[in-house]
């Protein structure tokens, strides 16, 4: 048998093919041991299995930390007196995520159950929780929940009142309803219910907190269209001089021929129903169709309802195919009234960081019965045309038999509205994608006529004086709100600083426009705001969690204001426990680390945090690794605000897990890209070497990182940093790219910020694209990448394609594809083998490297 390198991320499903070397076009060297794909410029012995499935494992001290259980995440009540604790599934075993799949628009269906395979943006494999806990606020009272054996349950979803909570499990040959006691923890399914989630949510609780709206999977529907023998025809597309650019995330698993169609319109289709969440019957609700977005207005009549249509588009996803918006009047079930409220052609030619035009971003007005909110472009939907206003705000109430009125106007893009509890207060937000510019307004929609009055200003990437979030709650009807208390509201933010993020909770006077802080959380550990505990705001829940505390829940009680410089008035409280989770991994505590501040050549300011191996002595240097993801910046005075915070739990994923095999790791390192965000890629490369520099320049000034054994890695753009680096510098004596994008002409109308085509700055795509500098990359480097990434920009090929081109040029290269595996990486079999050639790379290139010989 003969293949090609090339084509490897085709070639993983040969699952049944046995261990052995194979001949390779073009003398490639590769390995196919079961479904993995391991290829290299020479082919060490240290690559062979250790087990019968082919794939690699790393020392026992990092297997038993992999294998550990991950600290649960807590979901209050609405009713705040009871916290369900959600533990999820770390890795799946491999098989799950080789499930068999269809793709279809931009969604991936598994065709056993009709289940949907990866999340959304297909950047991981649909989770599993593995564990609920119902905790009693009042006395930290537990109670495990019994799942089924075997099940695959996802996130819990609490009704307004309490007193029930409902998720679906993903069983073998269908999606189930299930509905738990809010207070005694006892779960039921509900028979008969076997759920759509193609589209997204396949569902959620009536205003009434007694019944749920879901989405169907329509009975006698038969079996699935079958392939045809013969094709039915080639596959045709055709433009007649308009403009159609696509970014990069717009184009995949888009449809391709006729069959594909079917097959969407086969797994799409649902019947809406109306469930009793007491006796189970369900009710359905029209007939069955490709129904995407649905939603009950406030009063439990009234649904917003939009259907997906032909004809279809095999160069975008489904969120641009055609659609009917239509409100429903479901107040007599046998007899739904139908308002249409819109018809919105193919958008398949939508400007690149656009929007469609016509209606969009609908929602319903949480303080009104039933009252639309949508948006519609005034400016084409190019962010480039320059108009007084890019949008207009519409309103229609129902019965929808009047035309809808317009209710303000924004001078940059519609982002949208956060109701509060008082129907004449209302947060309207708009972005300025030129700027990276947000402002928020306090608005009066019952009183369009009033103009609205400016509330926050600011740079989306403007970090210290982020204000927060404002603090919702969910009223009995199910509807979430921002909290209000007479003419103040609550916001809780992460609260950055020069010393890190210390999260907090203020109390906002909307009328003075001036905050008390109430919370902020200790220097010393990591506390952020969950939920106020009941309708007395001096009492509210907090996570809190230290390098050595795991996260636990916390109740805490305010007391009298403290005075505190800068104007922040600070208020004293006492906290308990309510959860004592314990910690599932002591072994990573010997791991330490700290925030290091230092500055680029330029003078901007830069941070990492630098982590150091167990048993590291102060003062030794060790072999060590950088990571880091790149940043567009349109202002140099935010690019270099620390983010993060050094009093988290130190948890071990992906490449952390070098650490335990005696490494230092330059972690998060700040890679700012700063410009005009219409060119800042002119200079991207001169900011990366420079930004690279300053970081392991700033870890040898410390006096842990050794000059001579310096790695580098990173994921996605930053797989793309990781190879410019080794390409471009002289820093790093290896690097590991995972799941990265390699040359950006595949991509042609944009990347990241970068808005430009390639034919309008043909130089900057090819200067940031490393396949073009192949034959200047001796330094070694591993290239691993998803057999089934779903991204259009980081498309196995772009892995294949790289390996190919260092190896012709002399390179040494090693290239890893995991079968199955999307963008991320998700199965225990997958994640083990990328630890496992992470450290062996290292261990050979950097750790155990020789010195390096002083150029001339």
């Amino acid at each position: 048998m003969v293949f090609s390198c090339s084509k490897t991320f085709c070639l993983t499903k040969l699952r049944s093919m046995p261990k052995k070397r194979i001949p390779i076009t073009h003398a490639l060297n590769c390995l196919f041991i079961g479904a993995l794909v391991v290829c290299a410029t020479s082919m060490p012995t240290a690559a062979q299995s250790d087990g019968p499935s082919g794939y690699n494992k790393p020392a026992k001290n990092i297997l038993d930390v992999m294998r550990a259980p991950s600290p649960p995440i807590p979901q209050v009540s609405p009713t705040q007196d009871s916290i369900l604790l959600v533990s999820w599934q770390q890795y799946p075993s491999i098989s799950r995520v080789a499930t068999p799949f269809l793709r279809l628009a931009g969604v991936r269906v598994e065709t056993k159950n009709h289940s949907k395979h990866d999340t959304p943006g297909g950047y991981g494999i649909t989770p599993c929780a593995s564990g609920f806990t119902l905790v009693r606020i009042a006395d930290g009272a537990q109670i495990p929940i019994a799942l089924p054996e075997g099940a695959c349950p996802g996130r819990p979803v609490w009704a307004a009142d309490g007193k029930r909570f409902a998720f679906v499990n993903i069983a073998p040959t269908a999606v189930e309803l299930w509905i738990g006691d809010g207070k005694t923890g006892e779960i039921h399914q509900v028979p008969g219910a076997h759920l759509n989630p193609m589209f997204n949510p396949e569902m959620q609780w009536m205003p009434d907190q007694e019944t749920l709206l879901v989405k169907l999977v329509p009975e006698g529907m038969g079996p699935p269209p079958e392939a045809p023998t013969a094709p039915m025809g080639p596959s045709i597309q055709e433009t007649e001089g308009e403009k159609g650019q696509s970014s990069t995330y717009e184009n995949r698993d888009t449809l391709g021929n006729k069959h594909d169609e079917d097959l969407f319109d086969y797994y799409a289709a649902s019947q809406l129903a109306i469930v009793d969440a007491t006796t189970a019957a369900i009710t359905p609700v029209g007939k069955p169709a490709n129904y995407e977005a649905v939603g009950p207005a406030p009063d439990g009549q009234h649904l917003f309802v939009a259907t997906i249509h032909k004809p279809y588009s095999y160069v975008t996803t489904y969120d641009r195919f055609p659609r009917e918006i239509e409100v429903w009047d479901i107040s007599d079930r046998s007899r739904v009234l139908v308002h249409t409220m819109a018809s919105i052609p193919l958008t398949d030619r939508v400007p690149i960081h656009g929007v469609p035009l016509g209606p969009r971003d609908f929602s319903w007005c949480a303080t009104e019965p039933a009252t639309l909110v949508w948006a519609e472009a005034l400016d084409g939907g190019d962010w480039n045309v320059t108009v007084p206003a890019r949008d207009k705000i519409m309103l229609q109430k129902a019965p929808f038999d009047s035309p809808a009125a317009e209710i303000a106007r924004t001078e940059q893009r519609f982002e949208g509205f956060s109701w509060s509890e008082q129907p004449s207060v209302a947060l309207l937000e708009e972005y300025d994608e030129n700027r990276h510019w947000r402002r928020t307004f306090l608005m009066n929609v019952d009183d369009p006529q009033r103009k609205p009055r400016l509330l926050w200003d600011l740079s989306t990437d403007e970090r210290y004086a982020d204000p927060g979030q404002p603090v919702g709650r969910q009223l009995t009807n199910g509807v979430w709100v921002v909290r209000q208390d007479g003419g103040s509201i609550y916001l809780s933010g992460a609260g950055s600083s020069p010393d890190g993020d210390r999260p907090f909770l203020d109390r906002l006077d909307l009328n003075t426009q001036k905050s008390v802080r109430l919370f902020r959380s200790e220097k010393t550990c990591y506390e952020r705001f969950l939920s106020f505990a009941g309708p007395d705001a001096r009492t509210f829940l907090t996570w809190h969690q230290s390098p050595i505390d795991p996260p636990n829940a916390f109740v805490r009680t305010l007391g009298e204001t403290v005075a505190a410089p800068a104007g922040e008035a600070v208020l004293a409280s006492k906290s308990a426990a309510i959860t004592h989770i314990a910690d599932p991994t002591p072994e990573v505590r010997a791991i330490k680390k700290r925030l290091v501040k230092y500055k680029r050549a330029d003078g901007l300011d830069l941070s990492f945090t630098i982590y150091t191996p167990p048993g590291y002595q102060e003062g030794t240097r060790v072999p060590t690794i950088l990571y880091a993801y790149p940043l567009d910046y349109a202002d140099p005075s935010k690019a270099g605000q620390v983010v993060g915070s050094q009093e988290t739990f130190t948890r071990l994923a992906e490449y952390r897990f070098v650490l335990l095999a005696g490494y230092a790791l330059i972690d998060d390192a700040s890679f700012p890209i700063v410009g005009d965000p219409k060119k800042a890629y002119d200079t991207y490369l001169e900011q990366l070497v420079a930004d690279a520099k300053a970081a392991v320049d700033e870890a040898v000034r410390l006096g842990v990182a050794d000059p001579q054994r310096i790695g580098v890695t990173g994921h996605s753009h930053g797989a793309l940093m990781t190879v410019n680096l080794v390409a471009h510098s002289d820093l790093f004596r290896a690097g590991a790219a995972t799941s990265g994008s390699y040359n950006k002409t595949l991509t042609p109308f944009g990347f990241q910020n970068e808005r430009r085509s390639v034919w309008e700055a043909t130089d900057v795509y090819l200067k940031v694209s490393p396949f073009f500098s192949a034959d200047k990359l001796k330094t070694p480097l591993l290239i691993v990448h998803g057999a089934e990434d779903a991204n259009p920009g980081t498309t196995p090929l772009q892995a294949s394609k790289l390996y190919e081109a260092i190896r012709g040029n002399g390179g040494t290269t090693r290239l890893v594809l995991l079968p199955h595996e999307p963008h991320w990486y998700t199965a225990m079999e997958s994640n083990e083998q990328l630890v496992y050639e992470m450290v062996r790379w290292f261990d050979k290139y950097v750790k155990n490297a020789p010195e390096r010989t002083p150029a001339p």
